[in-house]
């Protein structure tokens, strides 16, 4: 009985001592945690644009040569509405800064207007008819100004070119002069010149997925002057270099657009799950 009661108090003071070491060992660090990198943001890379829209075009007035002693005043002048449509590629800097250029096609808007002309025993008249087109190269640049339930508005400005051309330009002229009424009929050829031309936009975003964006835009255009080719008298009585210009062409356009960004986005993989053999 004494050897068992012996064994017992062997073994309980085996275990003590057991417990005492594991309780002085230090315990093993969990293996670390693997964090989710962070999700790729939300800017950067090229993207390619296109455009639809309509034009509301306005001009200061029509300026030619007039003799000492006469007064001439532009009456009427305005165009039609034209469809509008242009292609581009940008680049998107950060999430608020972007840039493009674009090349526009502006198609043709019937003009008219008339001039008035008065002097010493003179009233006359000059109607004008024509249609007018612009081919236009623009560097814009935008601001994005923040998103709320996926939409952006943004304001922009660009600079650029404008080729200015009037077809099929004539002036149907009427005046009364000395006791005599006279008619006249000019027709100018087909003309086109270069602009500096110059732009503002506003507009809302809104982005359908990663990759695609809806644009509803406003521009303000300024595309410079427009000038007829060789005026020719309808009874070849006279014919010759025209002084006739359209000064200050400008116009209220807008657009529709799309934007397809060109970089992918990429699939976030989590990391391999590691374990401990």
């Amino acid at each position: 009985m004494r050897s068992v009661k012996s064994l017992l108090a062997a073994g309980a003071a085996s275990l003590i001592s057991s417990m005492a070491f594991a309780a002085d060992m230090p315990i093993a660090a969990p293996p670390p945690m693997y964090a989710p990198p962070a999700p790729p943001a939300d800017f950067g890379g090229w993207y390619l644009r296109g455009d639809v829209g309509m034009t509301n075009q306005r001009a200061k007035s029509i300026e030619g040569t007039v003799a000492p002693g006469f007064t001439k005043t532009t009456e009427g002048l305005g165009f039609d509405s034209s469809p509008l449509f242009d292609l581009g590629v940008g680049y998107r800097f950060n999430n608020w800064f972007r840039a493009d250029v674009i090349g526009q096609y502006r198609g043709k808007a019937n003009l008219h207007g008339s001039d008035n002309v008065i002097g010493p025993g003179f009233v006359g008249a000059n109607n004008y008819t024509g249609s007018k087109s612009e081919w236009v190269v623009m560097a814009n640049a935008y601001v994005d100004l923040g998103t709320w339930w996926c939409v952006t508005p943004f304001i922009g400005a660009g600079v650029g070119g404008s080729y200015n051309k009037l077809s099929g330009f004539r002036d149907d002229g009427v005046s009364f002069s000395g006791g005599t009424l006279s008619n006249s009929v000019a027709y100018f050829a087909d003309s086109g010149k270069w602009n500096f031309a110059w732009a503002a936009h506003a507009g809302l975003a809104y982005k359908v997925n990663p990759g695609f964006t809806v644009e509803l835009a406003y521009s303000y255009m300024n595309l410079g002057d427009a000038a007829p080719g060789n005026y020719r008298l309808f009874d070849n009585s006279a014919s010759g270099p025209s002084s006739i210009k359209i000064k200050e062409l400008t116009s209220h356009d807008l657009k529709l657009g799309v934007r397809w960004d060109l970089n992918s986005p990429p699939v976030y993989a989590p990391p391999p799950l590691v374990t401990k053999g």
